[in-house]
């Protein structure tokens, strides 16, 4: 479980929960507004994120908890995909698109350091 107390003392949780934030509000803009199925599923995949991390430290075994990391780290692949087609459809533009890219790719990548730290040596 690492040297944390709880899931909000982890880095790329709270970087998450900021990332999340951000895509609710960009998602709020009259681009986004008319594609409801969108807009459910990117917000779906970012809240992913964040969730999953939480779930896994509550989890309590370092087993689980790299489970539910790779599974976080999936929902940020799956978040940077969905970044492309807004940035194509332009619900965003290129300085958004931009900065939401950097900051869920910084996730992924503290997410696959993680998982790297906790899995058992060989």
């Amino acid at each position: 479980m690492g040297k944390f107390n709880s899931f909000e003392e982890i880095n790329s949780w709270q970087k998450a929960r900021v990332f999340n934030k951000r895509i609710y509000l960009i998602t709020e803009n009259t681009n986004f507004k008319k594609d409801f199925d969108f807009i459910r599923q990117i917000r779906r995949a970012s809240i992913s994120i964040s969730s999953n991390i939480a779930e896994g430290f509550e989890r309590n075994t370092d087993k689980e908890f790299i489970y539910f990391l790779y599974v976080a780290k999936a929902s940020a692949g799956e978040v940077r995909s969905q970044l492309y087609l807004a940035f194509d459809l332009d619900y965003i533009t290129k300085e958004e698109f931009e900065k939401l890219l950097e900051s869920v790719t910084e996730i992924s990548k503290l997410l696959g350091g993680f998982i790297k730290y906790l899995s058992p040596k060989s």
